[in-house]
């Protein structure tokens, strides 16, 4: 049975021990953290992930592992779509097919190496779905890295009357562009999920089928709240979405690795180690574990406001 990608959708970070291997028993605790915050779907393989700092092996066994974890509670998706080669890309998206994964994530950048419009996207796209078996659901992920390459809205119908996609992690972090998306969209079951926190209940509010920032390696929760709240005329809702978005903007001091600090005070894991954030976060971006502190403050309160609330 085909299922949904869709809701709050954390991107995943992966935990590595201090000597740089991958965490596996902190990722168990993570997935748990996932799950008992009110997670819809996981996105296992991501740029948060740091999958392009993951070799084949490590995205293969994380995809596995991930899907082991979660036990069928939620759907997995992942992606670890990296390569220029399309002969490289054919063998990773293959085994990552092969892994038990609810949907695979292609990563629109990879489907047009050089950036050369429809054409060449139509090819890598065609080229994808000659491989990968025909009864496994898709998704499309337009990655910042190593840049951000958009849908068109051709591109995007061309993709919806495949009838194989079932998710897409908007970067547009445009409203009119979400709200096009969604218009397209219509009842074909392909959701338009965005990605961006400043626009989160904006987008929700026009159709956007839930959230898949970065911060929801923070605070999943009340993404997940202002998920099911985002129309509410309250108090609650407007402060808690001027709170996320403004949260939200420390992803600029040294994410994934400040993420992983903040789980390393929670308890997820021990080691905030990063193959991205390989420098000292609180040496070259002043204040930031200060800052960290008045989020899990923020975060905290916001919790038993809903609490009360219900």
């Amino acid at each position: 049975m085909r299922k949904n990608a869709d809701g709050i959708v954390p991107v995943m970070l992966t935990p590595f021990t201090a000597d740089n291997c991958v965490d596996w028993e902190g990722l168990g605790r993570l997935v748990e953290w996932y799950v008992q915050s009110g997670a819809d779907a996981l996105f296992a393989v991501c740029q948060s992930s740091e999958m392009q700092k993951l070799t084949l092996d490590e995205r293969i066994a994380l995809s596995k592992r991930v899907v082991s974890l979660a036990d069928g509670r939620v759907p997995v998706i992942a992606s670890g779509h990296i390569s220029n080669r399309p002969d490289d890309q054919r063998t990773e998206l293959m085994a990552m097919a092969d892994t038990g994964i609810d949907a695979l994530v292609l990563v629109t950048n990879r489907l047009d190496i050089g950036n050369n419009g429809t054409e060449a996207f139509r090819h890598g796209l065609d080229a994808v779905l000659s491989w990968v078996p025909s009864d496994l659901a898709l998704g499309l992920y337009e990655c910042p890295a190593p840049y951000r390459r958009l849908l068109t809205d051709e591109e995007f119908k061309e993709c919806r009357d495949t009838g194989r996609f079932i998710t897409l992690k908007d970067v547009s972090c445009d409203l009119e562009t979400i709200r096009r998306r969604v218009a397209l969209s219509g009842d074909s079951g392909f959701a338009v999920v965005n990605a961006n926190a400043a626009i989160a209940a904006a987008a929700i509010r026009e159709g956007s089928k839930g959230f898949a920032g970065v911060f929801t390696n923070i605070h999943p929760d009340l993404y997940a709240w202002l998920y099911r709240h985002a129309a509410d005329e309250t108090d609650l809702r407007r402060e808690l979405e001027i709170f996320l978005a403004l949260s939200a903007m420390a992803e600029p001091m040294g994410y994934p690795g400040l993420a992983k600090i903040y789980h390393t005070r929670l308890g997820t894991f021990s080691s905030a180690h990063s193959r991205v954030t390989d420098y000292n976060i609180a040496e070259r971006h002043w204040a930031a574990m200060s800052l960290l502190d008045h989020i899990h403050t923020g975060t905290e309160r916001f919790r038993h406001r809903i609490a009360e609330h219900v």
